[in-house]
């Protein structure tokens, strides 16, 4: 039995704290639990809007990948959009100077609809289709990474004058984060191998680029993963792919001039979770950049970084209203979302905490798991969160580190539609995306 259950004042006491850097910067505490966001009390927000409901902090956004543009000014920054791709945050990376990583028609023709200039965008996925290319294509997407040797050559077949593209390597560098978001070794569905042993599948998709009149070879794009907290991966990946460089350059005499190296910066999501050490990964990669590049005489090509969860992620939390509890070995708080507004615990495990806001509450802190209301067992929100003792139906839960893989990841199972998008700056609230109703959810049933 701990200190706080043997003392439950002290109990109360001791949980009246955010956990520190797991809340968006903005968010503080108030007078009777209140819990306030960007200014604005987050109780008054799920009055208005309704629960569930995403809420974002703007200036944590702008302030985050305005952060990305100091560490590296020499580098392009460019937002991943998969990780919340909505207008108003394209709007507000667009205006910061941000670039945009986009993997589907459907993410074009959102950038399309705001004005992101064409030529700060790129198209990349494993399995692009007809419609991702042509829709590239139509706007002038500067460049598209190439995955296969078959979808080389049908963007050979679709291109007209010189589109600009990038080879997708699998580096064979592990980010030692989870397995299904690894995607830097082998084994993986994404990139060409560095593998000899078996075939050049480097170089033959160099080779298979150079031989189509309508592309232009013009760099190398890698990805290690999602999570990843080790800046030191990263360096190893940077000298692998000047490797890259430089045996292309040997045998197809070509001097590429531009790598990516993908995203997949780590922010943490419950206590005790490293952070993703920006300045220290800037001045690393320059380094190793650097060196190698002069090692080998090989002139520094122009980087290109992909940060997505780490500029939306941290700048997010989730409001929920609490259905029912069940009390017994186990305590269940189930609320009124669940695995279709956050489907990650159900994908990999991933952990998050909660904490009840909008009521004072003097009862101990006990360890409940926070469920959703969908027909799985997988539907889990949270374990092991410490909830006072009395939290009950219509009490109000808000969850941290929500910006990114959210809203994007969001389905309608069960038929419930998808929860708002507000944003909050300066205490005030602005509707971005709105709650999906049952209209939005038949219109498109046409039986």
């Amino acid at each position: 039995m701990t200190l706080s259950e043997l003392l439950p004042s002290l109990g109360c006491e001791a949980a009246d704290h955010l956990e520190p850097g797991l809340w968006p910067r903005s968010t503080s505490l108030g007078e009777n639990g209140e819990l306030l966001f960007a200014g604005a009390p987050v109780s008054h927000l799920a009055a208005r809007f309704g629960t569930p409901a995403f809420l974002l902090d703007e200036l944590q956004i702008r302030d985050t990948a305005r952060a990305y543009r100091r560490a590296l000014p020499e580098a392009e920054v460019a937002y991943a959009s998969k990780a919340l791709c909505i207008r108003s945050v394209l709007r507000w990376v667009a205006e910061e100077g941000l670039s945009l990583d986009t993997c589907s028609a459907g993410e074009i023709a959102a950038a399309r609809s705001v004005g992101f200039p064409a030529e700060r965008i790129l198209l990349h996925g494993n399995a692009k289709t007809p419609e991702d290319l042509k829709a590239a294509l139509a706007y002038g997407v500067r460049r598209i990474v190439v995955d296969s040797l078959d979808e080389i050559e049908a963007l050979g077949a679709l291109a007209h004058g010189a589109q600009q593209v990038m080879i997708r390597v699998t580096p064979g560098v592990s980010g030692d984060t989870h397995a299904k978001i690894t995607t830097g070794t082998e084994g993986q569905k994404f990139g060409f191998s560095l593998r000899e042993d078996v075939h050049d599948n480097v170089g033959r998709a160099v080779a298979a680029v150079l031989a189509q009149p309508g592309l232009r070879l013009v760099g190398l794009h890698c990805h290690i993963g999602s999570q990843v907290s080790r800046v030191d991966r990263y360096e190893q990946a940077a000298r692998r792919m000047v490797d890259v460089l430089v045996r292309v350059r040997e045998t197809h005499g070509v001097t590429l001039r531009e790598l990516d190296l993908g995203g997949g910066h780590a922010v943490p999501y419950l206590t005790g979770d490293p952070h993703f050490d920006l300045q220290g990964y800037a001045r690393r990669l320059r380094i190793a950049l650097g060196y190698e590049c002069s090692r080998h005489e090989f002139p520094l090509p122009r980087l290109t970084i992909e940060p997505g969860r780490a500029i939306v992620g941290p700048a997010g939390i989730t409001v929920y209203r609490v259905c029912a509890v069940k009390r017994g070995s186990r305590t269940f708080v189930a609320v009124d979302g669940g695995m279709s507004d956050n489907a990650r615990p159900a994908l990999y495990g991933a952990g998050y905490t909660a904490r009840l806001v909008g009521r004072h509450t003097r009862a101990a802190r006990q360890p409940v798991t926070v469920v959703g209301r969908h027909c799985e067992s997988g539907d889990i929100l949270a374990d092991d969160v410490r909830l006072p003792a009395d939290v009950r139906p219509g009490d109000l839960l808000a969850v941290p580190c929500t910006g990114a893989y959210h809203h994007s990841l969001a389905s309608n199972y069960n038929l419930v539609g998808r929860p708002p998008v507000v944003g909050v700056r300066d205490g005030m609230a602005t509707l971005l995306v709105r709650r999906e109703t049952e209209e939005d959810l038949l219109r498109r049933d046409i039986g």
